[in-house]
């Protein structure tokens, strides 16, 4: 139905909403960065989220979200996505995914980083690499929105990125098969689908109004990947590690607004920030 169709929109007071949401993930995210450090455990993690986020008065989306056992996913080297908080004790080096969502007056926020743990100095360059290209991506598919265009450009937008940036590094990349962004709204994940790469079909048409996650998740190796037993995490089936970088965004008026970024969008978006508050 979405093919043809155009993207369902929110009204200004409910993107307001939204933002108060994203506000939270972006600062909760921000908290984790700071946190990050060898011999803490990912459930540590977990407690620095979860403190962050009712600290706001928001709720976090992810805690019983089918089952998910905790406030935010935490996701280790090889771990692409869904990684559950537990005992895992992180060193220096780690190549670390957060995503992170909140409910904010039943308005979700959703949005994920890549953090190396010891900062630069402990990672290695191809994970530095790595996590550069995919954010770099993530932004490139951002961009692509358009009023009146289609929604799948941000797929071809996130393919040329992830290509150009393997080009230039001079070492493959490879965007993770079968997991795409997704609308959102008063639900977490509402249709449609954003692909992370070209497809067959151009999708439904962009307005003012809409709200989406684009979430692009790359690998330094294959693009296939397997779950785990605890039917949650997802893990590529080379042992690549990978990189899981997203924000929420709102279509305005006069441009773009990244509700989960604390600035907006406004660094990386120029004269294609326009926040509506």
């Amino acid at each position: 139905m979405f093919g043809r169709g155009r993207v369902p929109a929110k009204t200004t007071d409910q993107v307001l909403l939204m933002r108060r949401a994203g506000l939270v993930v972006g600062e909760t995210l921000a908290e984790l960065a700071d946190a990050v450090r060898a011999g803490l455990t990912t459930a540590d993690l977990d407690a620095v989220a979860e403190k962050a986020i009712r600290g706001r008065g928001a709720t976090p989306s992810f805690l019983g979200y089918h089952g998910f056992p905790a406030t935010i996913c935490v996701s280790v080297n090889e771990e692409i996505v869904h990684g559950i908080p537990g005992a895992r004790v992180l060193q220096d080096g780690d190549l670390v995914s957060i995503d992170c969502g909140a409910i904010v007056e039943g308005w979700h926020g959703d949005a994920a980083m890549t953090v190396v743990v010891g900062g630069d100095e402990a990672a290695r360059p191809e994970d530095l690499d790595l996590s550069a290209a995919t954010e770099a991506s993530m932004w490139d598919g951002i961009r692509a929105l358009v009023p009146g265009e289609r929604l799948f450009a941000v797929g071809a937008a996130v393919e040329d990125s992830i290509a150009e940036s393997a080009r230039r590094l001079g070492r493959p990349l490879s965007i993770v098969d079968g997991y795409t962004g997704h609308g959102i709204g008063t639900e977490m994940h509402q249709d449609p689908n954003v692909h992370n790469e070209r497809v067959r079909e151009k999708g439904p048409i962009v307005t003012v109004g809409t709200t989406v996650a684009i979430e692009p998740m790359v690998t330094l190796g294959t693009y296939e990947s397997h779950e785990l037993d605890d039917e949650w995490t997802v893990v590529t089936e080379d042992g690549s590690r990978a990189s899981h970088w997203e924000n929420t965004v709102a279509v305005t008026e006069g441009g773009l607004w990244v509700l989960t970024a604390l600035d907006g969008g406004r660094a990386q978006l120029g004269d294609r920030y326009a926040p509506l508050d």
